[in-house]
């Protein structure tokens, strides 16, 4: 079972639950300068997450059960342990303190929205 099946994972009824926001995974730092840049034209997330804290297992569970499907903004998905380079090259190329799980909306090539942990879930994807 791969990453993206094990947040995705099946519900009791052994069906595959599939989240409604269509997750770009960010797995090369010179993604970094590709989001900044198609961030002139439309609004970019970043959202990281820990695989083994179950306060991100969470908070990210309620944001895909909370998203809703015409936000339109194009979701980027780290996993932190897998690429903490990435993290720290989020850090300082937006210019944010690392936090984990941590949500960053980028626009016009800078973090417009910072949240972290349960302040994520207030985030009004629809303002941006």
């Amino acid at each position: 079972m791969g990453f993206f099946d094990k947040i995705f994972s099946s519900n009791s009824s052994g069906e595959q639950e599939e989240s409604a926001i269509a997750w770009r995974p960010l797995v090369h730092m010179d993604q970094l300068d590709a989001i900044a840049e198609a961030s002139k034209e439309k609004t970019q997330a970043i959202f990281k997450h820990s695989t083994r804290c179950g306060i991100s297992r969470m908070v990210l569970s309620q944001f895909e059960k909370s998203f809703k499907a015409e936000t339109n903004i194009d979701m980027h998905f780290l996993d932190l342990l897998q690429h903490r380079d990435i993290s720290n090259g989020i850090a300082s190329k937006f210019d944010v303190f690392h936090e984990s799980p941590q949500l960053l909306i980028i626009k016009d090539g800078e973090v417009v929205r910072t949240a972290s942990h349960g302040d994520i879930n207030a985030v009004d994807l629809l303002a941006f």
